[in-house]
């Protein structure tokens, strides 16, 4: 069996010591580190390859709701907190559950196994050179390493490819999970490039097929991690 492996974030002791509990109970899971603050997390994740993190909201210096506004987190995350409140937010951040405390293991499994089911999907969108984009009322075949560069254009996103340009509904976030992150990389809240593709970078500054993309500060050092790489 394929196991995963995951870290928690977490400054409680005792709903520290209840999640590595129940992650011991999850064959396919494997739990790498835990971390009593945000800070120290995240410096793991910037060095660390993690398939899934169980992430605390409630945190002094850094939150976890700010941890996910901060940085981009490439594995699959599962908010823990005492607080319902949150739950709207962890969405519109994209996590892959919420479990309120106390959860039950039952509760807990249940995440643990959606969880799972998006690393596979995600890790079989990567073996193929292709995605179907949803557009007008059709899908559309892309080939991965054509694309050149992605454009949020209000509602839409332009996708620009070696031969066409295509028009989706479809927002950054599902494009960011349908594409591998070594291909396409977000480099701003409106542009996502075609690593293969650029042509240079100048301070905040990407060319890429005549056209000039800027770097946000909340992408940047991802970007550059991705490009020394």
């Amino acid at each position: 069996m394929e196991k995963y492996n995951c870290i928690i974030i977490e400054d409680e002791p005792l709903a520290l010591e209840r999640t590595k509990n129940f992650v011991s109970k999850v064959p396919f899971l494997e739990l790498s580190a835990t971390f009593e603050d945000a800070l120290n997390g995240l410096a793991y994740l910037r060095s660390n390859e993690v398939d899934l993190l169980f992430l605390d909201i409630n945190m002094d210096e850094l939150t976890g709701i700010e941890l996910l506004e901060s940085y981009k987190i490439e594995s699959q995350v599962i908010i823990t907190t005492a607080y319902q409140e949150y739950a709207l937010k962890g969405y519109e951040l994209n996590v892959t559950d919420y479990l309120l405390k106390p959860f039950t293991f039952n509760r807990f499994l249940q995440a643990v196994n959606k969880a799972q089911s998006k690393i596979v999907k995600e890790s079989e969108s990567r073996s193929s050179d292709f995605i179907f984009v949803k557009t007008e009322n059709r899908l559309e075949k892309i080939t991965l390493n054509e694309i050149v560069y992605i454009e949020g254009m209000r509602d839409y996103r332009r996708i620009h490819t070696l031969d066409k340009k295509i028009m989706t509904l479809q927002n950054f976030k599902e494009l960011e999970q349908l594409i591998p992150s070594n291909l396409v990389c977000r480099v701003h809240k409106s542009y996502m490039v075609g690593l293969n593709h650029i042509d240079s970078v100048e301070r905040s500054r990407i060319n890429i097929s005549g056209q000039r993309v800027p770097i946000s500060d909340t992408y940047r050092e991802l970007f550059f991690q991705k490009i020394s790489s």
